[in-house]
């Protein structure tokens, strides 16, 4: 049974930080990718970002330069620091984890950004 734990939401002012952290437990094997994506109100769930077992990443446009992912394989735990944030950048956050050929979901943690 694989399951993806989130924190680190909250409220904050444009321009500031947050930091959210999914740690996975379960039957969690080295090679795997794991990420965020997010979904804000009446839009579809998108990718912010993903990162591999290797350290390989991958980032939407919208994010790049602000959002850094990041990981650590010996605790299945990924992390994703946000600064500059900005108002469009509100919305539920998804940790991902992909896991031989199956996909796994967090429950989700909201990210509000005020202007």
């Amino acid at each position: 049974q694989v399951q993806l734990v989130e924190s680190g939401g909250g409220l904050v002012q444009a321009g500031g930080s947050l930091r959210l952290s999914c740690a996975a437990s379960g039957s969690i094997f080295s090679s795997n990718v794991m990420g965020w994506y997010r979904q804000a109100p009446g839009k579809q769930r998108e990718l912010v970002a993903i990162i591999a077992s290797t350290g390989s990443t991958n980032c939407a446009d919208s994010v790049k330069g602000r959002f850094t992912i990041s990981r650590d394989n010996p605790k299945n735990t990924v992390l994703l620091q946000m600064n500059s944030l900005k108002p469009e950048d509100t919305a539920v956050y998804y940790c991902y984890l992909l896991l031989l050929g199956r996909s796994y979901w967090g429950q989700g943690t909201q990210v509000t950004v005020s202007s």
